[in-house]
Formats: C-alpha cells, structure tokens, sequence
C-alpha cells in the first residue's frame, strides 16, 4: 500500500459537501436540477482519476520470467497512453510514455510497464517526478543493465489557464545504467522512439 494511503480520507459524504462548495464558490446552486447529482459524479470521477493511490507498482513487478534463452537486448514499449492531473492546479496532464530496459537476468510481462505508469500517472504529480518515479521503480524492482524512460504530454495547466499556450509539448527523461553512461545506447532508444524526440535530446 502506498504510503499516501496513511493520510485520513474524508468520509464519502464530506468529499460530495466539498464539491458542492466549490459549486457554490463558482458562483451557482448546487441545488439546482442540472447539478445536484454532480457531486456524486465528480467523486465517482475521482476514484478513477487517482486509482493509482490504491495501487502498488512494486507489486506489480515482483513476477518476472528467468527463461528468456539468453535475451539481452532492448525491451521497448513506445506510446504508452498517460492522463494523469497537476498536483499544482488539479487539471489533466495527457500525453505518452516510452519505457525502455536492457534485461539482466529476467524479464517482466510488457503489460506491467504499461501498468507500472498508469498507477503512479493516477495521482497527484508533476510530469518530472512521475517520470523519476516510473524509471527509479523498473531500476530497484527488476534490477536491469538500465531503464530509459521518456514522457511527452500537454498540460492544461498552460492551455486553458495562465498563459494559454496551445499545441506545447513538454518532453522529461530519465536516463539510468547503460542508457546513461553509453550514447550508443541512449541513440538507439531515443531512434526507436521517434525520429523528433531523439534529434531533440540525443544532441
């Protein structure tokens, strides 16, 4: 269980009042017909946008596969779908991840990378920390040769608020064992990966 889990939920009810305060503070009557089941929605909506506090990534992990018949180059999986929320503004962060690892010994169900991002994207987050925090996991978990993992996404934060920048892509990376400390291999990932953002972090 994540340790953020330690924290004292409110009560179902207390997270309804809540949204019906915000309703109110917006300027309109939660009462009215067209919003009184919009409390009920929007926890309902919650419980889905930040699952990944329920989840526990390790976990996900722990079964790897040992016969993989000497198998010691790249495992990439590309455009992993990621939606995840602000934790500055409580607004959508959607984009894609890349996640890459070298094998060591074992390898791991290609789903549970995809599912290693989904849980930590359904929290709370800047797109820098769930970025160290899908790549520090892999490394500590499945104790690979390396781990690369990039992630692009849009904000909405900057799109529809502040400075309402449209059609901008922030781009993070973490580089950790052979993805680091040999460019060949790094140039070979980020080539998978797509010719625009390898040009854009390989120079």
């Amino acid at each position: 269980m994540s340790e953020n889990n330690k924290i004292q939920r409110p009560s179902r009810a207390e997270a309804e009042e809540a949204v019906r305060t915000l309703i109110r503070w917006a300027g309109d009557d939660p009462t009215r017909e067209g919003l009184r089941g919009t409390p009920d929605r929007v926890v309902r909506s919650y419980n889905e946008f930040f699952a990944g506090y329920e989840e526990d990534p390790v976990a996900m992990l722990e079964r790897t596969f040992e016969e993989i018949e000497g198998y010691d180059e790249m495992v990439v999986l590309r455009d992993i779908r990621m939606e995840s929320h602000c934790e500055h503004h409580m607004v959508p962060i959607i984009g894609k991840a890349h996640v890459a690892y070298l094998p060591g010994k074992r390898v791991v169900g290609i789903s549970k990378l995809a599912r290693v991002v989904e849980v930590y994207a359904k929290r709370l987050q800047i797109q820098e920390k769930l970025t160290a925090q899908v790549a520090n996991t892999l490394q500590d978990v499945l104790q690979p040769r390396g781990v690369a993992v990039v992630m692009e996404a849009g904000h909405q934060c900057m799109t529809t608020r502040g400075v309402h920048k449209h059609g901008v892509t922030m781009v993070t990376s973490r580089m950790l064992g052979a993805f680091r400390d040999d460019p060949r291999t790094r140039h070979e990932f980020l080539t998978m990966i797509g010719g625009g953002t390898a040009r854009g972090m390989d120079d």
